[in-house]
């Protein structure tokens, strides 16, 4: 039983997507924390030299922050991806009609991180065994999920996923319900208000919660 908003957590059906629009949410492309780009030049492939993937671990505003502040991260952005539906706002998003996943856009220099550690990262800061959740964040929207930009990272990630299951099992948690995919879906960059909201707002909400287990990988 899923309870009252049940239906929030389930997917919804390809014809019950909303519409969306043709052109991307306005975007101001400049991070508040450093001022680097939130999106690269197409001319250049995006960010050269760099390696992209987009993670969910619910509310975006405090999964943004945690990989801002991790060093390597060239730039970072919030938006939705894993849905059907274009260029959604936010609204659309939690209305449970896009498929939509709220996700961070993490930028990283591979020089200077290995993806590992934000594989690590990802799964410590949040529960990832809770389904369409989030502690009391309720929604598609809030599921887990890793996006892959390469075979590289989609192999890496699908054994983090296998390991940590493994240290969570022994810690008395359920199945891991995050979802890996390659190639990466669409990722819209959402509203400049959601940009680097933490940063933008210090004592906004941040709903985070990790398991208290560590991810050995």
């Amino acid at each position: 039983m899923l309870g009252v908003g049940g239906w929030k957590q389930r997917m919804p059906r390809e014809q019950d997507l909303l519409p969306g629009r043709g052109q991307p949410l306005p975007l101001h492309n400049v991070h508040h924390v450093h001022g680097r780009p939130l999106r690269g030049d197409a001319a250049d492939g995006g960010f050269a030299g760099m390696e992209v993937v987009d993670f969910g671990l619910g509310c975006f505003w405090g999964a943004e922050r945690k990989f801002w502040q991790q060093p390597g991260v060239f730039t970072t952005a919030v938006g939705y991806a894993g849905g059907g539906t274009p260029n959604p706002s936010y609204d659309e998003v939690c209305s449970g009609m896009t498929g939509h996943t709220e996700a961070v856009r993490v930028v990283y220099d591979p020089a200077q991180v290995d993806f590992a550690t934000l594989l690590r990262l990802f799964w410590e800061s949040h529960d990832p065994t809770q389904g369409m959740r989030q502690g009391n964040d309720v929604g598609t929207q809030y599921r887990s999920a890793i996006y892959c930009h390469t075979p590289a990272q989609y192999e890496a990630a699908l054994a983090s996923r296998e390991a940590y299951q493994r240290q969570l099992r022994d810690s008395g948690y359920p199945a891991i319900t995050t979802e890996i995919a390659y190639p990466a879906p669409a990722f819209y960059y959402a509203e400049d208000y959601h940009q680097q909201y933490l940063s933008k707002n210090p004592n906004g909400y941040c709903g985070l919660g990790g398991t208290g287990v560590s991810c050995a990988i």
